[in-house]
């Protein structure tokens, strides 16, 4: 018959899990029987001790109950339980109110310690309202935000003190140490970056970055959408892809929160940016009569297409929108009030005249030289700063010996152009192109899938075309026997487009374009006439293209942009009339045409035949200097007294309609 052993767990089990085991059964019998037998062991350690320091003690008592006393009085002090002598009843007394005391004070301190602990995790996870005024708001959080608070940085550089407030649905600690990485506090100067943590659609969380008492609030699209690529959506042309759906729907609902929140923004600037054009209108009416929605597709192929046709546009427009630079600014025009704006052209040295801001808001720019000044409106100017628009005659510096009578009007001529790669955005380069060519102009369009592409055969929008005749051809931008095959040299222009693929995203497909045309253009000994579209900024460094080179970074286009209008609402009547076909614009226009070449001349003089021609010079490109760094030959609102001396390849840049 088989013996019975016990299970070989009871018979081995160690010391150790014997009493681990009785201590998670303590544990788990509740705060009272924890308390008890806390006491118990608290006990069994300080009696003992106390009973060894009074018999060790030579001044101790020489009686039993004397010593036996002195053991309770240290058992008391040790415990904070008073160890009072005297009756039964004195002594439970004292016992009793040393213990309540004792409960008091560690409940407090649990409270208050409780209360601390909650606080300190609401400040971590950035629940606390922000008390400034005066401060920009930005609400959102995407690869946008960097040049956007960057920006802001700048032009805030010579405030005393200013504040720029975060809200995005992130981690606090998160996006500070991720602008921390970006800015030191050196970079960040006098500004502080706050941020909070919320739902930028959620009105009772929009509230705790104060808009009520902003300057001015920016709504950023959504985590992803702002580095999106631009042609993620070729697999349904012309429709604008879920993602961009999410974004946009994502800035209507900040924008409807927004007016939720604060019904009125006490004359904040409220500015959002949408990708889709068909989504603009609808954010229009979510921000309200006093907000400005910038449509990034509608921007960027406007200024695709304008640089196309003026190479180095895109470094004017860079310089004119950063505030490290010359930007936009209006002056009062009380010293000018009854002359003319052709006379405020000439009127300051370190400051150019570009344009009125009427009483009423309206922005005229560019007006007639002849147009009277009243005392209510405002002068706009570019010029380094806001303090440095100072009231200086200069007409005494003009050399009417340098000046080039006006030549009749120029006909258009017809022009032969080259799109590489489509994405939503290429039929509205398409249709912007059509209003600045001549008749008879020619665009080839190289995509992966013509067929699927608007604008073919019997589309109506190509019906529509009236200066522009549209080729489609089937081929991939990055396989160099393809581009081969284009006569890429003989183009007037080349834009290259980002297209989407599964394998790959648009800069990745550029840059490998950019490289092989880089080739093309090394063995044909001729510099092409290049305008990249890109949506990473990063990407752009990487860009295997001559110094100088025209890029349109769609992402830190529109930063650049919503803080320029953020710093002066009316600025965006002045872009708007910009980055149309319709109205007055920058051209790069060859010096020439204005002034004398090859002698030394006043840019006062340069300015002076500008007026004559109903245009404002505002700076000049020298073409010898055109792929040297880091201005790249581009001299934005120089003195009127530098002396420069231009030639035949140099170019005035000038505001014109025309």
């Amino acid at each position: 018959m088989a013996q019975h052993h016990p299970p070989s767990t009871s018979a081995s089990a160690s010391l150790r899990l014997r009493l681990r085991y009785r201590f998670d059964n303590l544990v788990a019998g509740g705060t009272a029987a924890l308390i008890g037998w806390f006491a118990l062991a608290c006990l069994a350690v300080v009696v003992p001790a106390s009973a060894v320091l009074v018999w060790s003690d030579p001044s101790a008592p020489a009686t039993l109950s004397g010593r036996l006393a002195a053991v309770w009085a240290s058992v008391g002090q040790t415990l904070k339980i008073g160890g009072a002598l005297g009756s039964p009843v004195h002594v439970l007394a004292s016992v009793s109110l040393a213990l309540v005391a004792l409960l008091f004070v560690s409940t407090l301190v649990s409270l208050i310690t409780t209360g601390i602990n909650r606080r300190i995790m609401s400040l971590r996870l950035g629940h606390s309202t922000v008390l400034e005024t005066g401060h920009t708001v930005v609400l959102g959080w995407s690869d946008q935000v960097f040049p956007v608070v960057g920006e802001l940085v700048a032009a805030n550089a010579n405030q005393r003190r200013s504040a720029i407030a975060v809200l995005a649905p992130k981690d606090k600690v998160e996006m500070e140490d991720e602008i921390a990485t970006r800015f030191t506090d050196r970079d960040r100067g006098r500004t502080r970056i706050i941020c909070r943590n919320g739902s930028t659609t959620d009105p009772a969380e929009l509230c705790r970055v104060s808009p009520q008492t902003a300057q001015a609030v920016l709504v950023l699209p959504a985590e992803g959408d702002a580095g999106a690529p631009a042609g993620a959506d070729t697999a349904h042309p012309g429709r604008a892809g879920d993602l961009g759906n999410a974004g946009d729907a994502q800035v209507v609902k900040t924008l409807l929160a927004l007016g939720a929140a604060v019904p009125d923004t006490c004359g904040a600037v409220v500015v959002a940016a949408v990708r889709d054009a068909r989504n603009h209108l609808t954010a229009r009416l979510a921000a309200g009569r006093g907000g400005h929605v910038l449509c990034v597709d509608d921007i960027v192929a406007r200024l695709l297409v304008q640089t196309a046709r003026q190479p180095g546009l895109s470094l004017v427009y860079q310089e004119l929108l950063d505030f490290a630079g010359d930007e936009f600014y209006s002056t009062g025009a009380e010293e000018l009030a009854g002359r003319t704006f052709g006379e405020a052209l000439l009127s300051f040295a370190t400051s150019s005249a570009v344009g009125l801001l009427h009483a009423d808001g309206r922005v005229a720019l560019n007006p007639e030289p002849g147009t009277p000044i009243a005392a209510s409106d405002r002068i706009i100017v570019i010029s380094r700063d806001d303090d440095t628009v100072v009231r200086e005659d200069m007409a005494g510096c003009v050399d009417e010996t340098a000046i080039v009578p006006a030549a009749g009007p120029r006909t258009p001529l017809a022009e032969r152009l080259l799109l590489l790669g489509w994405n939503r955005r290429a039929p509205l380069v398409v249709a912007q192109l059509d209003q600045y060519v001549g008749p008879g102009s020619i665009l080839d369009v190289v995509a992966l899938d013509p067929a699927a592409t608007p604008l073919g055969a019997g589309d109506r929008a190509a019906s529509q075309l009236r200066h522009l005749e549209v080729s489609f051809h089937s081929g991939d931008i990055t396989d160099p026997e393809v581009l081969a095959k284009l006569d890429v040299p003989g183009y007037d222009g080349v834009i290259v487009m980002g297209e989407h693929t599964e394998e790959s995203s648009t800069d990745d497909r550029t840059l490998v374009t950019l490289l092989h045309l880089r080739a093309i253009g090394e063995t044909a000994d001729r510099e092409l006439a290049l305008t990249t579209e890109m949506s990473d900024d990063g990407n752009r460094l990487l860009a295997p293209a001559r110094e100088g080179a025209d890029f349109i970074v769609s992402g830190r286009l529109i930063s650049l942009l919503m803080t320029q209008i953020s710093e002066s609402r009316h600025l965006a009547d002045v872009f708007e009339e910009l980055f149309r076909a319709e109205g007055n614009e920058l051209y790069l226009k060859p010096a020439a045409d204005y002034v004398r070449t090859g002698v030394d001349l006043t840019f006062a003089t340069a300015v002076e035949a500008a007026r004559r021609r109903g245009a404002c010079a505002v700076g000049y490109r020298l073409g010898a200097r055109a792929c040297i760094g880091p201005d790249y030959g581009v001299r934005i609102n120089p003195d009127k007294r530098q002396r420069v001396r231009f030639t035949e390849g140099d170019s005035l840049i000038v505001l014109a309609e025309d």
